[in-house]
């Protein structure tokens, strides 16, 4: 089985690549960039995975029914996550912090209990 020879220096290449956004990702977490944190966040963590998939899974150099399944299974994984946030955010009602922990918070009473 003959596959594609990927010269070492690409191998180095990716791998200081991801320790600097590993460094990155830590720099990151230590200062607040408002409503972006979770935005700056996701998008160095999907460019890590992007490159651990193409490069060290070598998907860049596998035929196309590879390709395909991979594409299948993000297109999954979104598809899941959709409809997990078309619930969430369409949701009108929000518990009060308060209420839960609080001793102000009474129960209603009921005929049976006084």
């Amino acid at each position: 089985m003959s596959g594609h020879i990927v010269p070492l220096r690409i191998y180095i290449l990716i791998f200081v690549t991801l320790i600097v956004l590993t460094g990155v990702t830590t720099w990151v977490a230590f200062h607040d960039f408002g409503r972006w944190n979770t935005v700056v966040a996701l998008a160095i963590a999907v460019t890590k995975m992007m490159l651990v998939i193409l490069y060290f899974m070598h998907l860049r150099y596998s035929h196309g029914l590879t390709r395909i399944v991979v594409l299948a299974s993000f297109m999954f994984v979104a598809l899941l996550i959709g409809i997990t946030l078309t619930d969430e955010l369409t949701r009108s009602w929000t518990p009060s912090p308060d209420s839960w922990g609080s001793s102000s918070a009474t129960l209603p009473s009921s005929p049976g209990n006084p």
